[in-house]
């Protein structure tokens, strides 16, 4: 299952998806019990225009996370793994689509793991652009309150993540793609890669000449392009291919 890709490899990218955190109790989105194959109607809360356009839409999406798992959540073993990739000394940088905040929480160098697609933790406002916890938003939400507005300008307010129909930071993919473009082996978890252009980070790889490793339970857009593609259950892999790696640094040190 462990072949010769990890040989050498000193720089390791690691594109994270829900996958990877299901194992928390954390629902993915499009899997058998996913939050948009139980509920299709919830993909419009996820989608910036009905977001801004309908407060029925922003109450669905507050209910949606107001209780959700994620808040209860924590790290597993494989979130712990990649912490302990890094602490090992291996140059290990984790690029995930996931909001959570579970990487960190398992003992990731904050720095070290880039927010693609934002983080739940935060609350913005898409007037002024303020920024607050989001227990402030929810417990707000948990009183009554469907449609939450800032309390300094009066706009709509959002998670800090990004939503449908939303641009991505391009510093944050910028930096990205330099990373991809770097890394000897990229290893994508957990992701279904139909999001782009998140998911175009393995082709980067690929084009750079780099290895690409899918761990995913199902097909991908990108598996014709990987080195290897392992369907084994990511709590019980990911740990093997962090030790493996760990193993192999310390070896040509």
């Amino acid at each position: 299952m462990i072949g010769n890709w990890i040989d050498g490899a000193e720089r390791v990218a690691v594109l994270t998806g829900a996958g990877i955190s299901t194992d928390s109790g954390i629902p993915d989105y499009r899997g058998p019990s996913g939050v948009w194959t139980l509920d299709p109607e919830l993909v419009k809360a996820f989608t910036y225009q009905s977001f801004m356009a309908d407060a029925s839409v922003r109450a669905a999406f507050w209910r949606t996370y107001h209780g959700h798992p994620a808040w209860r959540a924590q790290p597993n073993t494989a979130h712990r793994a990649l912490a302990d990739l890094e602490h090992s000394g291996v140059a290990v940088r984790v690029l995930t689509q996931n909001i959570d905040g579970l990487q960190q929480r398992a003992g990731s160098s904050p720095r070290k793991v880039i927010e693609l697609h934002g983080t739940m933790h935060q609350v913005i406002c898409t007037g002024c652009g303020r920024r607050t916890p989001s227990e402030q938003t929810l417990t707000r939400v948990e009183a009554g309150d469907s449609d939450p507005r800032c309390i300094d300008c009066g706009a709509i307010l959002k998670l800090d993540v990004v939503l449908f129909g939303e641009h991505l930071n391009p510093a944050t993919t910028g930096l990205a793609e330099r990373i991809a473009a770097n890394a000897q082996l990229m290893l994508a978890v957990g992701t279904s890669l139909q999001v782009e252009p998140v998911a175009s980070l393995c082709a980067v790889a690929v084009n750079a000449g780099h290895r690409l490793v899918i761990v995913n339970r199902d097909p991908t857009p990108y598996d014709d392009l990987a080195t290897a593609v392992i369907r084994e259950p990511i709590g019980v892999v990911l740990p093997q291919i962090c030790a493996a790696l760990s193993t192999s640094d310390q070896a040509l040190k």
